[in-house]
């Protein structure tokens, strides 16, 4: 039996392509600022993603966007603010603040492949039920999943059962991209 019956043809490449644009981005924005992100602790970067996934839902709720910017950006935002999360998360102050552009890709590129492991394996065992799921289900996801974070950050780190704050991250990341492939179908159709 084939073991990757339930997933589409299309899914490794479709989250591929969202993935590598997220990445081009992170890129570009370490070409132009550097790695600034450093000196941001982890609540920080949970709060970064926190008002991205705010800014959707509220769109979502009152059907008015004023900034104007489209919420695929806001999906991008929390891909790349969970990686760094997970970058800072492995590091230490002696890694120093300021990291060459071909490091940070590395550990970007480490991270974020970590993740899509895990989106993959996940995938097999959920049957892609993502694809049925409504876009503003997974923002309330990944709303839940930043509020099990601030209070595991809040705790100190200690958890008695659940798991850490990577995790968390990771699962961001994941409704994160199969929010942009969602978008990117609805557009299509």
């Amino acid at each position: 039996m084939d073991k990757k019956q339930n997933i589409q043809p299309n899914t490794h490449e479709e989250i591929a392509a969202e993935a590598a644009a997220c990445r081009t981005l992170f890129e570009r924005k370490t070409r132009d600022y550097g790695t600034a992100w450093r000196v941001l602790r982890l609540p920080s970067l949970t709060d970064q993603i926190f008002i991205k996934a705010s800014r959707i839902r509220s769109i979502e709720e009152s059907g008015e966007n004023r900034v104007g910017d489209g919420v695929r950006g806001e999906f991008v935002a929390m891909v790349n603010y969970a990686v760094m999360a997970l970058v800072q998360a492995s590091l230490t102050e002696a890694d120093g603040l300021e990291l060459e552009l071909e490091r940070a890709m590395e550990l970007y590129d480490s991270q974020l492949q970590q993740t899509l492991d895990l989106l993959d394996a996940k995938n097999h065992d959920y049957g892609e039920a993502w694809r049925e799921m409504r876009v503003s289900s997974m923002v309330d996801l990944i709303l839940m999943k930043l509020l099990r974070i601030k209070q595991i950050e809040d705790n100190g780190g200690r958890t008695e059962v659940s798991e850490g704050v990577e995790g968390g991250y990771r699962d961001i990341v994941n409704y994160s991209l199969f929010c942009l492939v969602r978008l990117t179908e609805e557009t299509i159709d």
